[in-house]
């Protein structure tokens, strides 16, 4: 069975719907530098949602029509795409409870809709309140998802912040998979705005490549032995950081250690605790996709194509994973044995 872990969803009736269009767009908080707007895709009548941070500077573009069951089916069949995990890209960092709820419906419908093709992932604020804890038990027992997801930081606060504590408790009991969606850039990233590549690929590998090492050194996952976080874009890389940032003790003695050194613990860590979706395969290329398999273990890589950001990324992913000078079963564990076991799909 062949899975993509990651599928963008928004609601079909999102530039319809006035209720949901605005419920979008009002709840971006452009007093900390986002800026929202609908436009129209350049050459087109075809509306989209635009995000700029800082102002003038896109970051993500949602147009119309490509969000419908139909398109994700056909598209899937043409890739060769047995099921999809939904989510919805990025916007999970400013939804209201209100929100949540009118998507998280959305979802189940889409679900239903799809005769057993889709999946979903709760989408929900990240606090231990009354009405988020009811939301996701809801989302669990009568929608049926079999995760939930994160932004990999809300606001200036990355996930391993006390504020989250609370969450993170309760979904350590559930023991349910968490997806960590990047957000469009880094805490700090007024160096990468000027360059549309820079910005648009590199800031959210920062962002990811950030997350992951503050959730590795923070102590959350002593506190939080259950917790399975599942982050995009490979972490950011970082498997390219694992050994610089996680060394040995010193083998010929030093004058003073100026690292830390708990690295087998750490390593426990990254082993029973972080997964890794590749969010599109053809992009990151052969080699540093093998490289990534390496140094993760193939039981921690998952294929996901981040649809419909480019259409070519599902149609063709499934065709690099193959492609890759791996063994059979390390490509089946990619492209859908990992997800089956974290996800608890039949």
């Amino acid at each position: 069975m062949i899975i993509d872990c990651n599928m963008h969803y928004l609601p079909e009736d999102l530039f319809t719907n006035e209720k949901i269009l605005n419920g979008f767009l009002d709840c971006v908080p452009r007093t900390f530098g986002e800026n929202a707007y609908l436009g129209v895709v350049p050459g087109t009548s075809i509306r989209q949602i635009i995000l700029e941070k800082p102002k003038g500077y896109e970051n993500l573009n949602y147009a119309e029509g490509q969000y419908t069951l139909e398109a994700k089916l056909q598209d899937m069949a043409d890739g060769g795409v047995d099921k999809a995990l939904l989510r919805i890209p990025v916007w999970q960092e400013w939804l209201p409870i209100e929100m949540c709820r009118i998507i998280n419906d959305g979802l189940a419908d889409m679900v239903k809709r799809s005769n057993g093709k889709f999946l979903a992932n709760a989408v929900l604020p990240p606090w231990a309140n009354k009405e988020c804890i009811y939301e996701l038990e809801r989302c669990v027992k009568e929608l049926g998802m079999v995760g939930v997801q994160l932004a990999c930081h809300y606001g200036k606060l990355y996930l391993d912040d006390e504020i989250f504590k609370p969450y993170f408790k309760i979904l350590n009991e559930l023991k349910l998979p968490v997806v960590v969606h990047h957000t469009p850039l880094p805490v700090e990233y007024e160096s990468i705005t000027s360059y549309t590549n820079l910005r648009r690929f590199y800031g959210r590998c920062i962002d990811q490549g950030t997350a992951v090492g503050r959730e590795l050194f923070s102590g959350m996952f002593d506190e939080f032995p259950d917790l399975k976080l599942i982050h995009t874009m490979l972490g950011g890389a970082f498997y390219s950081f694992v050994n610089i940032l996680l060394p040995n003790v010193s083998k010929t003695g030093e004058v003073m250690e100026r690292f830390k050194t708990d690295s087998d613990k750490l390593i426990g860590h990254l082993k029973n605790n972080l997964y890794f979706d590749m969010s599109h395969a053809a992009p990151w290329g052969k080699e540093q996709l093998e490289c990534a398999i390496r140094v993760f273990g193939a039981d921690h890589v998952l294929f996901g194509s981040s649809y419909p950001v480019r259409r070519e990324w599902l149609i063709k992913g499934v065709e690099v994973i193959k492609s890759l000078d791996i063994g059979e079963k390390e490509k089946a564990l990619v492209l859908g044995e990992n997800a089956q076991r974290l996800f608890n799909i039949k």
